[in-house]
């Protein structure tokens, strides 16, 4: 078998779909202002597909200030990787406030939320050590843990019992190799929306005496009192070890950073190495994070705005008897029963007849009889956004129980 032959995307959950324009479903191009409202396929669509929570993509404040540190700086400086000649004072103010803002002693900035995650797992294991994980991880922490050359175990999504057992397996294994225990959860899984019980791991750290490594990306900006995440939502930052998030979602920028204790996140420094064989972060990206920072910390309103339209969308998909699953955040998945092909169906209808643009998930993200439309609301978003989206909602809801979207295609879109 040539290795080519199997490399096809008609084969994949999608592939009835294949024939379609590549940029319909595969890779969408949603063009305009980053908005509520964008243009895809030449007209406009109300979008609920982008992780810009606050708002800050588009805010003028950050766009004069993104546009003021590309004229000073370019993009080029500073060159080379940090260790190297790669490092300035703006760098480091960035980690420190980065660190004071989630209560750690220090932060390391990183090129790529997923590319961050993936080497900071590599950087503190090693084959006699063992990994205990949740099960509903993404794609990063999963990648991250190919690498890894010892044990790694998995509980079921916030199964703490079974957390528990997986504990004691590795414990016994570490007993023998002189190693150590790492836990890896999510502060929000991104699919979900529903938090890490990260109360109920933390229980568990003095009997087992492991380090927990927490992704938060969806959760820094949105969660807790002063949006610094589901630990502190929680009430136990203090007791996550590891705390990592990216800029690409509540910060609507790129980058990212790990913060912990100094020592750590100094030995981080000289071993991540995607940092240490990589050019050091484009000084207009560091100082828009810093203005971006600023507006987490001083405009609360951001996340007031958020938490309205979250509790008007789904309070409003749940009164009209949809099912949105456990989120516990920003995070709206909404759940239908059916496949693949009813999904594409389902998901160019409305973005073709009721102007909804949202993302589609199926399996293998989930269950092969389930389809997720995954909304993420804004800061930015309406009242009069979200009571347009519910109506769209029950109408192609209608349409699936009559079994419209059965049909091998009930659109044709050509180019």
């Amino acid at each position: 078998m040539d290795l080519f032959d199997k490399l096809r995307v008609e084969n994949g959950p999608l592939g009835q779909h294949s024939h379609l324009p590549e940029d319909y479903f595969m890779f969408p191009k949603l063009e305009g202002e980053l908005a509520p409202r964008m243009r895809f396929q030449g007209k406009e669509v109300l979008t609920w597909s982008l992780n810009n929570y606050l708002g800050l993509g588009n805010h003028p404040e950050v766009r004069k200030v993104d546009a003021e540190a590309a004229k000073e700086w370019g993009l080029a400086y500073p060159m080379g990787a940090r260790m190297m000649s790669g490092n300035t004072v703006h760098h480091i103010a960035l980690e420190n406030q980065l660190a004071e803002f989630v209560s750690k002693e220090s932060a390391m900035l990183l090129n790529f939320g997923y590319q961050g995650v993936l080497s900071v797992i590599d950087a503190i294991v090693d084959r006699k050590d063992v990994i205990v994980y949740d099960s509903e991880s993404h794609a990063c922490i999963i990648d991250g843990l190919r690498m890894h050359l010892g044990k790694r175990f998995v509980y079921p999504h916030n199964n703490i019992d079974n957390l528990e057992k997986q504990l004691q397996r590795a414990e016994n294994i570490v007993a023998e190799t002189g190693g150590a225990i790492l836990v890896i959860t999510e502060g929000v899984f991104g699919m979900s929306g529903n938090m890490g019980d990260l109360k109920s791991i933390v229980a568990l750290k003095k009997r087992y005496g492991f380090r927990l490594f927490v992704d938060d990306a969806h959760g820094f900006g949105t969660m807790g009192p002063t949006g610094a995440g589901a630990g502190e939502h929680q009430g136990v930052q203090d007791e996550i070890d590891l705390y990592f998030s990216t800029f690409a979602k509540s910060m609507a920028s790129i980058g990212a950073f790990v913060a912990g204790p100094e020592p750590i996140i100094k030995y981080l420094r000289y071993t991540v190495r995607s940092q240490i064989f990589a050019k050091s972060l484009p000084m207009p990206l560091v100082i828009g994070a810093i203005k971006r920072l600023e507006l987490i910390k001083t405009i609360p309103d951001l996340r007031t705005n958020l938490w309205k339209v979250v509790g008007a969308l789904q309070g409003g998909l749940k009164e009209a008897g949809f099912s949105i699953g456990t989120t516990q955040s920003p995070v709206t998945p909404v759940l239908f029963k059916g496949g693949a092909a009813e999904a594409g169906n389902l998901a160019m209808d409305l973005r073709e007849n009721f102007n909804i643009f949202c993302s589609m998930v199926v399996y293998p993200v989930v269950p092969k009889d389930v389809i997720m439309l995954r909304l993420i609301p804004t800061a930015v978003h309406t009242l009069e956004d979200v009571e347009e989206t519910i109506a769209a909602f029950k109408a192609v809801k209608k349409k699936q129980d009559e079994g419209v979207y059965l049909r091998e295609e009930i659109i044709s879109i050509t180019r």
